[in-house]
């Protein structure tokens, strides 16, 4: 039974959500009308689903690292057609850590939305589940096209989760978020058919052997999909020019959905070091390092723009909004080095700056809430419930964000400014990296003492508004994850190093995914018809059953 479900688990860790969102659906996850009795067991029977269906995932995807941590590939091909010409799952160190990152976070962002945000709109829990769906296909699919299509999947989770508690300003926000979406998702399109038409593949272990081979003119198409597709990974992940949708978005956004976001701009750093980084990385002929001149001084623009804009932010919000854009530049200024050492720091950063982020964006609710009508705004207010209980969670979030030792965000750092020593930009990532820190540490610092210090005499101090064991809980559990990373330090760079070295081998991926043999026809000439495999039995026993009704078709060579 276990040997069976580690088989699929590449698999189990996408239909998990997909079948816990049609169940939900199909029990009828009213939120909306929770007043009535009806409504009310419906939706405390969907917090119980939606709960134990993320607590399996977790469980999924701590499996899944485990086994990834030894250096297996695990493919999975659907159907049992071999890759490049069916749809095949994989998954190596890198996509089993995010599909554990992506698990970490939905856990205690569920178990906030279950304290009472999921009863201002309709199928909250539904949606949830198919934008972890959404999530965690985009991890570990090996097909550039399915990257796309879960990139759909978790984007039109998104739009409605945005709208979730509905007002003016999330509808706003939502309508900008979705038009500038679509637009980048027209642009995919655009830079998948191009790599098609040059390469004959979007399988991403195949595409890594075919784009070294084009050459000439050819080429010069094959860098403008790469640039393409930079544009619209850079959208997705918040790169600077086109991070300013961000900060907006996540402050219309309820809390819980807001802090689920955070691990959303990773997809695009994901995106970025699966494509950019292996299939137009060194040594990949005349497409090598397309991105190379340009991402990493948009990386360090991104995170000096990110930490200035938090700097001007009127409210608690916004401002973790600006420092999701901050933290997102300098994840992708050390992916721009181009070096499996700082490719290990960009990931064990990204994994702090999901997490704290997470955790500072419910802090701001939960601020917010016992700050009468003031709310997040960085102005003088009443004094808050639990002055020591939420001062001493916001110090915590703030000094491992802003990078202050022995907390995961300083690690991360030093990891950084380490691998940048012998590059030709060392000076500028150097300065960026350390201005960022600071300017961060001083923003968390003024909203602190505005929040907690300047408070107004002439009004009552709030008592127990907003108090919840769940809220508080959920909150808790994020910052604990963040201290958990500061004690593992050591194993979970191991990983992190071990995930950087595994995605430059390029030939051990591509013999795991296609197969000793036709990885290395692939470096030798383009793929014809002619090579195509005899399908699978199932397949094979369905056409046999159609040939007398079948008309024969003879087509041209």
């Amino acid at each position: 039974m276990t040997g069976a479900i580690s088989m699929h688990l590449p698999l189990l860790v996408v239909l998990l959500p997909a079948a816990t969102a049609v169940l939900l659906l199909l029990v009828g996850d009213h939120g909306g009308d929770a007043h009535g009795g009806h409504g009310h067991h419906k939706l405390r029977l969907a917090r119980r689903v939606a709960l134990a269906s993320t607590t399996l995932g977790v469980v999924l995807a701590a499996w899944l690292v485990a086994r990834a941590a030894s250096g297996e590939l695990m493919v999975y091909r659907l159907g049992d057609w071999p890759a490049p010409y069916g749809i095949a799952l994989v998954v190596d160190r890198l996509g089993a850590l995010m599909v554990l990152l992506a698990a970490l976070v939905a856990w205690p962002v569920l178990l906030y939305a279950s304290g009472g945000w999921d009863s201002h709109g309709r199928y909250f829990h539904a949606i949830f589940q198919f934008q972890l769906m959404g999530l965690n296909g985009a991890f570990v699919t090996g097909d550039l096209f399915n990257l796309f299509v879960f990139f759909e999947v978790l984007l039109i989770s998104s739009y409605v989760l945005l709208l979730h508690g509905q007002g003016v300003a999330r509808l706003r926000a939502g309508t900008h978020y979705v038009v500038l979406n679509l637009v980048a998702s027209a642009l995919f399109l655009v830079g998948v058919a191009l790599l098609y038409a040059k390469t004959g593949t979007l399988n991403l272990a195949d595409l890594a052997l075919r784009v070294p081979m084009v050459q000439g003119p050819d080429a010069a198409l094959v860098q403008a999909a790469a640039l393409v597709l930079l544009v619209v990974f850079g959208f997705k992940a918040a790169l600077m020019p086109l991070a300013l949708w961000l900060p907006a978005t996540y402050s219309a956004a309820t809390a819980p959905v807001a802090a689920l976001f955070a691990i959303m701009t990773k997809v695009g750093v994901y995106a970025i070091v699966r494509v950019h980084g292996v299939v137009f990385g060194d040594g990949q002929g005349a497409s090598a390092l397309t991105a190379e001149p340009v991402l990493l001084p948009l990386a360090l623009a991104t995170a000096l723009v990110g930490v200035v804009g938090a700097l001007a932010a009127p409210s608690f919000t916004r401002m973790v909004g600006w420092i999701t854009v901050a933290s997102v530049g300098t994840t992708v200024a050390a992916l721009a080095l181009f070096s499996p050492a700082a490719w290990s720091a960009a990931l064990f950063y990204m994994v702090h700056s999901t997490l704290a982020g997470a955790a500072l964006f419910l802090l701001a609710e939960l601020l917010a809430s016992q700050r009468g009508d003031a709310g997040d705004l960085l102005r003088p207010a009443a004094a808050v419930g639990q002055p020591a209980l939420l001062g001493t969670l916001v110090l915590l979030a703030a000094a491992s964000t802003a990078g202050l030792p022995p907390l995961p965000g300083f690690v991360g750092k030093l990891m950084i400014l380490e691998s940048a020593g012998s590059h030709p930009w060392q000076g500028w990532v150097w300065t960026v990296v350390l201005l960022v820190g600071f300017f961060t540490l001083l923003g968390l610092a003024r909203a602190g003492s505005v929040m907690f210090w300047q408070v107004r005499a002439d009004l009552p101090a709030c008592t127990q508004a907003g108090w919840s064991a769940r809220l508080f809980g959920a909150t808790l559990v994020l910052l604990a994850l963040t201290v958990a990373l500061t004690v593992a330090a050591a194993p979970v760079q191991r990983y992190t190093q071990a995930a950087a070295e595994q995605l430059v081998d390029r030939a051990a991926y591509a013999t795991a995914v296609l197969g000793a043999e036709r990885a290395a026809l692939g470096t030798t000439r383009p793929y014809r018809f002619d090579d195509a495999p005899a399908a699978p039995a199932a397949a094979a026993s369905a056409a046999a059953a159609l040939a007398p009704v079948a008309t024969p078709v003879a087509l041209p060579r």
